[in-house]
Formats: C-alpha cells, structure tokens, sequence
C-alpha cells in the first residue's frame, strides 16, 4: 500500500463515482484530499466526511470543470487550506451522445467536451505546477475509448480522451527535470451512477472486455494511488489502461 502520509491531493469531480473512489483511497494511504463539485454539495460532503473519518484533512470545493476561473481557483483554494499540493487528479469530465449524424453536432456540445475534458486538465496543471515540488504527481484520467473506438456517436468523446493522452506525454517531457511525474489511467466500463453495470449498454460494454464484468471506481483508485507513490517515481508519460481487456 502506498504511503501518502503528509501529501496533498485535489481530485477534480471528486464527489462521485471514480473521482470519490480515488479521494476516499488517497485518504486511506494517509493523502489530505480536496474534491470538486458541480451541483450536490451533499455527496461532495459525504466524500469529505469519509475522508475525515480516515483522520485526514478534506475539503469540497464548488467548481465547474467548463469555468476556466473556477478551475484555477480551486487549485488556489486547496493550497490556501493545507497550505500545499503534491497530486493533481484531473478527473472531472463530460460525455454526452448526440442523436443523429455527426454533421448536426452542436458548436455547443464540442466546446463543453473540450472545455471540460482537455481544457479543464491544462488549466489545472498549469496552476498546480506553480506550487508542486519535485515528487510531485499529475494523474489524468481519460478512457478505453481513447484508443479504439466500438461504435458511433462518441467521436467527440473519444477525440478529446485522445488529445488528454498527447497532454500527458507532453508535460510529461516538460515536468520531467523538475522531478513532477505525468500519467494518464485509461478506465474501462467502470460500475457508477452515470454507467451502471446494469444500465443501458451494459451488456454491450461487457462484451467487449476479456473479463466479463465491468470494473469498480476502486480499481481506478487503486491505479491511482500507486502512481501517486513513491514506488512509481520512474513512472512518466506513461498510460495505464485498467479496462478488463477491453477490445485487447
């Protein structure tokens, strides 16, 4: 188990599904863990009490991932409450599915995908190096779908997950002599409440993977702790993919 003792960690939509299933695991590891939120304060405050229940620092932070101020701002706000930060988790994103032909996606629809999914990583990195020392880590978490693709109607999801890989090897080679690690977790189906291994798709989903099941938020979290480690310290660039063998 990785040691995170004294660490600092902002995990962006952190208050569900994966995002919460890495912050209640950074916590556990002994991290003091800042989480981002859209629109339930609630669950964003469940996260934190659980962190808390851990005998570690947390803290929710309202922050829309399409607002470039509100996305810098929270970087500020973690280092203004635990006076640091040593792990960025760029976990918030957005993925809707137009119906009908590519041609009648809306402008809207592709500037939320990239604001939220590419945008939102660059903003806050670019922030967070400000204040990270070396061991530091930037963790992103992107998608399967980044690199094969089943069916249609997600090409501007799939697009942005693969330009968040290009942003990953970059930085990568950028932080690298400052002693900040870079890398990107590539998730599979992962059982949440926005795709439930029993919702619609799911059989689909769990076809296409060597395990036969979907995988939990744990399993990313998992990932992420050790990269957040020191054991992963000649770790960089690198893209992780924890999909069950998904299209393998």
């Amino acid at each position: 188990m990785p040691n995170l003792a004294g660490k600092v960690a902002l995990v962006t939509g952190g208050s569900r599904g994966i995002g919460a299933g890495i912050a209640r695991r950074l916590a556990t590891d002994g991290a003091d863990v800042a989480v981002t939120y859209v629109h339930n304060s609630g669950l964003a405050q469940t996260v934190v009490k659980d962190i808390e229940t851990l005998a570690r620092r947390g803290k929710a932070i309202r922050a829309d991932a399409a607002d470039a101020t509100a996305v810098t701002a929270a970087v500020e706000a973690t280092v203004e409450a635990f006076g640091r930060i040593d792990i960025l988790i760029n976990n918030a994103g957005f993925m809707e599915v137009q119906p009908g032909p590519f041609e009648d996606q809306s402008l809207e629809l592709i500037d939320r995908t990239m604001e939220v999914n590419i945008r939102a990583a660059i903003l806050a990195a670019r922030a967070a190096v400000r204040h990270m020392a070396p061991g530091s880590r930037i963790i992103n978490i992107g998608s399967c779908l980044a690199e094969r693709v089943p069916g249609p109607g997600i090409t501007l999801y799939a697009m942005s997950k693969a330009a968040l890989v290009g942003f990953t090897k970059g930085l990568a080679r950028d932080l690298g002599p400052r002693g900040v690690t870079v890398n990107q977790i590539n998730p599979g189906p992962i059982d949440t409440d926005m795709n439930p291994a029993d919702g619609p798709g799911s059989e689909f989903q769990t076809a296409l993977t060597a395990v036969g099941h979907y995988g939990s938020p744990m399993d990313i979290a998992a990932m992420a702790s050790f990269l957040a480690g020191d054991d992963a310290g000649f770790i960089t660039g690198a893209t992780m993919s924890v999909d069950g063998g998904t299209n393998i």
